[in-house]
């Protein structure tokens, strides 16, 4: 939350060794989003007033995903009650008041933009009295009317814990039979945390994610791990062994990447073959899916992983 002490020591590691000095090496120069369908569907969503995770989190995939046609929606406004230092989502201890319109102008674009998977985040609202849960519900039901087919998946916040709005989440989530994706992301090591991610707990994430599980069992549980944040090649592991043992069946692992001068600085750039070699350390645990790479982010490819 705003105004939250940032502590933590980053501890010495050879695997942690590069700094943010060092130029951004060629596997993460990426072309800006240009014109064409890009700019369509920027239009799209302003008209509809609405946002999304690639643009308000200055994702670098931005241009290939929206030219495909695909994007993240980000519900319950664009300002959070969080101060995570790997955000670039601006910070308000009271946003807005919640946009009960927002569902249907949601439902809408997804038709218009020709969505078979969905995907739903939200910045964290830890001024509402259940987090969020029920707008995302109302969101997921509206695209559901809609776009009947589609399969759905949420990124959601830790609702500080709360049985209750995790199961008001899935049980839209998961109405009408069709596949989907609970997603929550421990973004980080378990040292790093009460640093990198403001208001979190590092168990409590994974206790988000085994509870999503034990309510339903049926649904596809997803985390999501940012490199080169400080942490170790040893930690990385750690946190990957975490992830499976609460049950997570879907694991994304990127290269944490600066979007301001005020954000946590990048501490190494880990290369390609690395993020391969953690790939197949969790595949070997019995991940259901796993991306991992440089530029992979939680919801690129996102349909990738939620049949079978």
């Amino acid at each position: 939350m705003p105004g939250l002490p940032i502590v933590g020591v980053d501890v010495p590691d050879p695997s942690v060794s590069q700094t943010a000095t060092q130029p951004r090496p060629p596997w993460l120069r990426v072309k800006a989003p240009g014109g064409g369908r890009t700019g369509e569907l920027r239009a799209l969503l302003a008209e509809r007033r609405l946002h999304t995770v690639c643009s308000s989190a200055a994702c670098p995939n931005m241009g290939d995903c929206w030219a495909a046609g695909t994007a993240t929606f980000m519900i319950l406004g664009n300002e959070c009650t969080r101060a995570c230092r790997f955000c670039d989502v601006k910070t308000a201890p009271l946003p807005a008041a919640v946009d009960l319109d927002e569902p249907e102008r949601l439902a809408e674009a997804a038709v218009l933009m020709g969505l078979k998977h969905v995907v739903i985040t939200s910045v964290a609202r830890d001024d509402l009295d259940d987090g969020g849960a029920r707008h995302f519900a109302r969101c997921l039901r509206a695209v559901r009317a809609r776009l009947p087919t589609a399969t759905l998946e949420v990124l959601t916040p830790d609702f500080l814990g709360s049985e209750d709005s995790i199961a008001v989440v899935l049980d839209a989530l998961l109405e009408g039979g069709r596949a989907a994706v609970f997603n929550h992301n421990v973004e980080t090591s378990e040292r790093l945390t009460p640093k990198i991610r403001s208001g979190a707990v590092y168990r409590r994430s994974l206790l988000v994610l085994q509870t999503a599980k034990r309510l339903r069992p049926e649904v596809k549980t997803k985390t999501g791990v940012m490199l080169g944040l400080g942490e170790t090649d040893d930690e990385v592991l750690q946190t990957i062994k975490d992830a499976r043992a609460h049950d997570v069946d879907i694991l994304t692992l990127g290269q944490y990447l600066r979007p301001s001068s005020w954000n946590h600085e990048v501490m190494r750039y880990v290369p390609p073959q690395q993020f391969d070699e953690f790939a197949a350390f969790a595949r070997g645990l019995g991940f259901h899916h796993v991306e991992s790479g440089p530029l992979v982010r939680s919801s690129y490819h996102a349909e990738r992983g939620v049949g079978g």
